[in-house]
This record gives C-alpha cells, sequence and structure tokens, in this order.
C-alpha cells in the first residue's frame, strides 16, 4: 500500500532508472523513503521530502548483497566497511568456509584458515548471541547476517582437528550448532578443503543435517576439492539436499588447476542432475584468481602464485612465489614452506569457465574478499561493480536486470532474508544509485584497495552511507536472521 502523499517522508530520488532486484527490465519512476523503508513508488511530484535526489536518469538498484564474506571482525573492526559500501554493498553475509567469529572458543591462536578473519583476542564470541550483541552495540554501515562455521566448531570440542571427530564430540558441535541458529545464524558453512577440516569424513557433515533441517537452515561449503575430483566434491555437497530436504550453496564455484579448464559445462550440468525440484544453488567471484592461505597442495609451476603475506618471513611478501624460490634458490615446495603461514593469490583459473558460472541462473555474487589481506585480491574492493561494467556492459555476458539480480532478489531468495533485495513498498530501503555507463571496477591485482567508479549513492535502511565519493557513518545496518528480522535490536 502507497504511502499518504498529504504526509512527508524522508527522500524522494525522483526519475530513477528503477531495477526491481528480480530481473524485469527497468521502470524509469520515482521512490519514497520514511524511516527504513520504501513507502511509495510511482510519480510522486505530490509528496514532500526532506531530501530530495534528482537521479535524471541514472540507475537505481537494490542495494547489493554480497552472499560470501569473510568480513566477521571485519564489521566490528571498521564499520564505514569502505571497502564494500563504496560497490554498493549493503548486506554481508559472514562465517563462509567452515570459519566464523561466532561460536568460537580458542584455546590459543586461531588455527588456519580461521586465521584469515583476525588474531585470537578478537574471537571473544562464546555464543551467537554475544556476536549479534557486540555488533548491535558497535553498528556498520552494512546488514549482517552469519553463518556458522564447521571448522570453528571443530575447534571448539577438539585438540586435534587432523582427524574425525568422535560421537561425543559430534553431539557438543550439534548442540552449539542448534543454540546458534535458534539465536538467529542462517545455517552452516563448512571447508572441507582446508586441512583442519578435510578429515571430517561425509558422515561428520551429515551429523548436522537434522539440526539444519529443524530450523529450516541452510548448508554451505566450500567444496572437499575445487580441483580434479569436483564432481564427486558436488555430489558429496548434493547430498546433503538429497537425505535432509534442506538448500545446498556451493561457495566459489570453480574449475581450478589447469588440468580441469574448460570443465564449467561439467560443473553446471550436476545441477540438472539434482532435477527441477532441487533448490541448491551456488556463488561465484569475477575474477580467473583465487586467494586464501598458502596451500602447499595447491603449489604448482602451471600458473603464477603471488605471496600476499608471511608470518615466517614478511619480507618476502608481495613477490611471486616462483621468484622467491629462484632467490632462495629451493623447490616451489620448499620455498612454500619457508613462507608458512602465508597468504597468496593463485592465478588457477580460466576466464571462459569463469564466464560459463558468471552466466548460469543459479549462480549470486559473491566477493570473498579478505579485509585482513595486507595485499588483498581486487576483489575486496571491486566484485560488484566488477560484474555490472566489465561482464555485462562490456562484455555483454548477461544483461544489467540479470547481474542485478544475481547480486539483490536471488541472493535475499536464497538466504532468505525477508523484506531486502528488491525495490518494493514495504521493503527496507537498501538501495545504490549509479550511472550504468560508467560504473567499473578500478581495483588491479597491483593496487587493490582502489574504490570503483560509478557508484554515486548508497543508502543501508533509509541511511546515506556513501555520497559524492565518501563514505559516511550511519551505522544503520542490521544483524539479519533467516525471517529478515533484527535480533537484540
Amino acid at each position: 500500500m502507497q504511502y499518504d502523499s498529504s504526509q512527508a517522508v524522508d527522500t524522494i530520488i525522483y526519475q530513477a532508472k528503477v531495477f526491481d532486484g528480480l530481473g524485469n527490465a527497468p521502470v524509469q519512476m520515482d521512490v519514497a523513503i520514511k524511516g527504513q523503508q520504501i513507502v511509495a513508488l510511482g510519480e510522486l511530484s505530490a509528496y514532500q521530502a526532506t531530501d530530495k535526489v534528482n537521479a535524471d536518469g541514472l540507475c537505481l538498484a537494490p542495494g547489493f548483497i554480497d552472499v560470501h564474506t569473510h568480513d566477521d571482525l571485519e564489521v566490528l573492526r571498521n564499520p564505514d566497511m569502505a571497502a564494500k559500501i563504496s560497490q554498493g554493498v549493503t548486506t554481508v553475509i559472514t562465517g563462509n568456509c567452515g570459519i566464523s567469529a561466532a561460536p568460537a572458543q580458542l584455546a590459543a591462536d586461531a588455527p588456519d584458515p580461521m586465521n584469515l578473519l583476525g588474531d585470537k583476542t578478537e574471537f571473544k564470541f562464546a555464543q551467537l548471541r554475544d556476536y549479534i550483541d557486540a555488533f548491535n552495540v558497535r553498528k556498520a554501515n552494512v546488514n549482517v547476517a552469519a553463518l556458522v562455521g564447521h571448522t570453528t566448531l571443530r575447534n571448539n570440542v577438539m585438540t586435534d582437528l587432523l582427524r574425525a571427530a568422535t560421537a561425543a564430540e559430534i553431539t557438543l558441535m550439534q548442540q552449539q550448532l542448534d543454540l546458534a541458529l535458534s539465536q538467529g545464524a542462517l545455517g552452516l558453512s563448512t571447508g572441507l578443503a582446508y586441512k583442519n577440516a578435510n578429515q571430517a569424513p561425509s558422515s561428520e557433515v551429515h551429523a548436522f543435517g537434522e539440526v539444519l533441517q529443524k530450523h529450516h537452515a541452510l548448508y554451505t561449503t566450500h567444496l572437499r576439492t575445487e580441483f580434479d575430483a569436483v564432481l564427486d566434491a558436488m555430489d558429496e555437497a548434493f547430498a546433503m539436499e538429497q537425505a535432509f530436504g534442506i538448500k545446498v550453496i556451493i561457495s566459489h564455484l570453480k574449475c581450478a588447476g589447469k588440468n580441469n579448464w574448460g570443465r564449467a559445462p561439467e560443473l553446471l550440468a550436476k545441477f540438472a542432475e539434482q532435477g527441477e525440484h532441487s533448490k541448491c544453488s551456488c556463488d561465484a567471484y569475477p575474477y580467473a584468481a583465487s586467494s586464501s592461505t598458502l596451500d602447499l597442495n595447491q603449489v604448482t609451476d602451471e600458473f603464477d602464485i603471488f605471496i600476499t603475506w608471511s608470518t615466517a618471513q614478511p619480507e618476502m611478501a608481495e613477490q611471486l612465489l616462483a621468484d622467491i624460490a629462484k632467490q632462495w634458490g629451493v623447490s616451489l615446495l620448499d620455498a612454500a614452506k619457508r613462507l608458512q603461514p602465508a597468504g597468496a593469490v593463485y592465478h588457477g583459473l580460466n576466464e571462459d569457465d569463469v564466464k560459463t558460472i558468471l552466466a548460469f541462473d543459479k549462480t549470486m555474487i559473491g566477493s570473498d574478499g579478505l579485509p585482513c589481506d595486507p595485499h588483498p585480491h581486487p576483489r575486496l574492493w571491486g566484485s560488484f561493480p566488477r560484474v555490472l561494467g566489465h561482464y555485462s556492459r562490456e562484455q555483454g555476458l548477461f544483461s544489467l536486470a540479470t547481474a542485478i539480480h544475481k547480486m539483490t532478489g536471488l541472493s535475499a531468495a536464497n538466504y532468505r532474508l525477508a523484506n531486502r533485495g528488491v525495490i518494493k513498498v514495504g521493503y527496507f530501503a537498501d538501495l545504490v544509485l549509479f550511472d550504468a555507463d560508467e560504473i567499473i571496477d578500478n581495483a588491479t591485482f597491483v593496487e587493490s584497495a582502489l574504490p570503483a567508479s560509478g557508484i554515486r549513492r548508497v543508502w543501508t535502511n533509509g541511511q546515506t552511507t556513501l555520497k559524492d565519493k565518501q563514505v559516511l557513518p550511519a551505522y544503520s545496518g542490521k544483524f539479519l536472521t533467516s525471517l529478515g528480522a533484527s535480533k537484540h535490536d
């Protein structure tokens, strides 16, 4: 129902090319905001507004939802969230790849890859409720919704992560997951490719199925492998839907390693095999390079590996592994061992595979950026404008409406974020105003922390969080549950 035009609203955006987030063609119209919500759409010249924004044909989309982040502690550390707000992201999903800031209890340093999130001192949330309370006190410019990390649960109850959990340990993890889901977590994530979760058999993962089913929660996974046996790893993931009827989301779907280039159609065919009633989906980032900790199993001379940080040899950061090995006169593997623990960007993907996966109708966009990395992958600052500018406008991979749908309505539907991801009366006013002809990512592998071009204004829950290229400290973000409500607000 439209808001009464006789009453003043807070903001009206006039004559915007409005993309609803559902993939429909844009419609030129005005949009009115009152408080946190969109209250009217259409021709709104009769309305009175405190803030009048003349869009003059610029594109207005729902705020982008970054479904794959490691921003768990970053939203508390740097609540401005410039890397995300500057590219139009208003909601982040945390707790991916099996690692989450809550519920976490660390007796020692954060194990790999939990160390991607932050230092031991920052992990101080024994329950998800503690994290939510901290977020609601600190506030941030983005909304946050959280997954519970399987590796985090393992670390809570196991002293040795390089083995399968016992029945007693699984029971403790089930209880912790159940509590976190009751407190507002969206689901469980795994990172089975990492050494500290790799020894968990499928039966350990399946032990969480009934808990997820009980809460209508979802399961996301960084597959056990993204290399040669990727199809088997996908079967393992899809088995969670088959056994428990829960939604499965495959994280950063890719064909990793030169040996697997060109296999993207095989991966997508796996989704079709699940049947037309399957709710399985995936996310992807728009780059032909991945980024994570330096994994000895991924060391190869088939593509460049760029070292972003090293605790053991910090002076060797920001160089290619091959150049470091040459300087030391050792093999690539020996050089990698000497650098540990370390971070790396792997240029191990094929551009055609990236495009095929991005264009897949079940693919959402996630940055997978690592905010703690001293030399982050450019996806941290550039993913969403890159999809709009490079892949939609320049490459013609899909329409602008489709690109926006992959970042908004599709994501909100998959993660059950009520009243988000769509421009509609009664929905929250998470919005981004941008120039379709100008929008582009500027971050590169050399200069990776550069904001994008073309984003004109961003609103989070009705408050301006970016204007005239400046991030503003509105701190209007909310913690979101799968029902779309905020907890402890």
